[in-house]
């Protein structure tokens, strides 16, 4: 197998985009086998060019976290397919802003009141589901005089959110499922069917916060026995797949995960093309 390296962090970054929604089949997820009503294949891959000027100034020049999270948002939300990489993009940045996740980590250790602001308003651009309990609604202009007024750094708007939401967790654990992801890659060996298994192990091995918000915690409990009963030869992928899609099941916090582990895999010489 020919080794190919990628160029810098931002075509990383865009690889592992592309990578993960193309990769099938990844139970209830938009792939290259099928889409949802509103958002498409062809919005997510539109999502991975467009972002491109954000992530190359991210490693050429650095800047603030969550300025850069905004404008990724703004950058992508030019076409009509909606929300398709925020999840993505909070790991992402600070990973391309640090190099990899011990430089992540000290990202987020740094970040301050401004970050935890424009991240706010970055939320707000997108249709991100939110827990009901939240008290900080990013549609309330007095959530944004309470993070001044509590003094709340990006970080701790993280691990207000991490109990309920999984990316907000990966800043408060030291990024450790992305590190648990790319290290399965290696583990799963190259290419496709190296990202579904990675995919489903991850699945099954916790409930994904955005099957919990939207359809409830049972539903994340179920969707992760399901993914483990595929793993141990119980049911079939595609069947599974069929049902997820079927019932509006989809595991986008995996998904931004899995991207996130890509990229870090890649960085590490993990091989797309094989």
């Amino acid at each position: 197998m020919k080794e190919r390296t990628l160029a810098n962090r931002a075509e990383q970054a865009q690889m592992a985009m592309m990578l993960e929604v193309c990769a099938y089949p990844k139970p209830g997820n938009v792939d290259r086998c099928h889409d949802y009503s509103d958002t498409r294949l062809e919005h997510f891959l539109a999502s991975t060019i467009l972002v491109r000027p954000v992530f190359e100034t991210a490693e050429r020049t650095g800047g603030r976290v969550g300025s850069l999270i905004r404008e990724a948002v703004m950058l992508t939300n030019s076409h009509a397919g909606g929300n398709t990489h925020f999840g993505a993009f909070i790991l992402l940045i600070p990973l391309i802003l640090g190099g990899d996740i011990e430089g992540a980590r000290r990202v987020v250790a740094g970040t301050d009141v401004q970050d935890a602001i424009d991240f706010y308003a970055a939320f707000g651009l997108t249709q991100v589901r939110v827990a009901k309990s939240d008290d900080l609604d990013v549609n309330d202009p007095e959530s944004i005089a309470a993070i001044r007024e509590r003094g709340m750094t990006l970080a701790d708007i993280m691990a207000y959110s991490a109990p309920r939401d999984m990316v907000a967790r990966e800043w408060t654990n030291g990024f450790a499922l992305t590190r648990q992801c790319a290290d399965l890659l290696h583990a799963h060996g190259h290419g496709r069917e190296a990202i579904v298994r990675t995919f489903l192990d991850l699945l099954a091995s916790v409930p994904d916060t955005f099957i919990a918000k939207k359809h409830g915690a049972e539903a994340a409990e179920r969707t992760m026995r399901c993914a483990g009963e595929v793993l141990r030869g119980g049911r079939d992928l595609r069947a599974f797949d069929a049902e997820c899609i079927n019932g509006g099941i989809n595991p986008g916090s995996i998904a931004d995960i899995t991207i996130a582990g890509i990229y870090v895999a890649l960085g590490e010489g993990w091989q797309w093309d094989c």
